[in-house]
């Protein structure tokens, strides 16, 4: 599982940079046009290299797998997997509304994956088990979910509200979460 997911991460990330054309041009001015194409995909790459992060981390506190849980990070990876249209789309028409609603649609429904992943590997392997120790209420999770829920509608008025939004929800998982790691290593240590 964890093999196939990174490789649908890495032919993602792979996938949107193929979407970047460079300019016409020669000078540096010339890049101008394209600089909402190379934000939009630096945007995308966070998210998906946090999506990563965050995967491999879980994967590691995964002792088992069922049909059930295949499918539930199948379910992720389709809407991971929808992130270049929704980059390209957003990047190219200069972050209008529509595409950036789109986008956070995404985001959320990402979100909301990930969440249904998360609760059913804890509930497969156990409320005492090292994931769910790790994870607890995950309220960084749960406040993600609620910045795209509210993005999605501002984006139709303030755009760039919905977009400093996902830069913030970007930095929020940016620092460190070393909850599984720490606990993997507790665990070990005491075997």
């Amino acid at each position: 599982m964890e093999a196939f997911s990174d490789g649908v991460l890495a032919v993602i990330i792979t996938v949107m940079v193929l979407e970047m054309k460079p300019p016409r041009g020669m000078r540096l001015v010339d890049l101008r046009p394209v600089l909402p194409v190379f934000i939009s995909y630096v945007l995308s790459f966070l998210y998906i290299g946090i999506y990563w992060n965050n995967h491999h981390h879980l994967l590691h506190a995964t002792h088992r797998v069922t049909g059930g849980i295949l499918w539930a990070n199948l379910h992720l990876l389709f809407w991971l997997s929808l992130t270049p249209f929704a980059t390209a789309w957003m990047g190219e028409n200069h972050f209008a509304p529509w595409p950036v609603a789109l986008y956070g649609v995404l985001l959320l429904l990402a979100g909301v994956a990930y969440f249904l992943l998360t609760r059913i590997l804890i509930a497969h392997h156990g409320a005492v088990s090292t994931l769910a120790t790790s994870i607890g209420k995950d309220r960084k999770g749960r406040i993600s979910l609620l910045v795209y829920a509210v993005a999605v509608p501002v984006s139709f008025v303030r755009p760039w509200v919905a977009c400093t939004c996902y830069f913030i929800v970007v930095v929020m998982w940016l620092s460190p979460d070393p909850r599984i790691e720490r606990r993997l290593h507790e665990s070990s240590g005491s075997d």
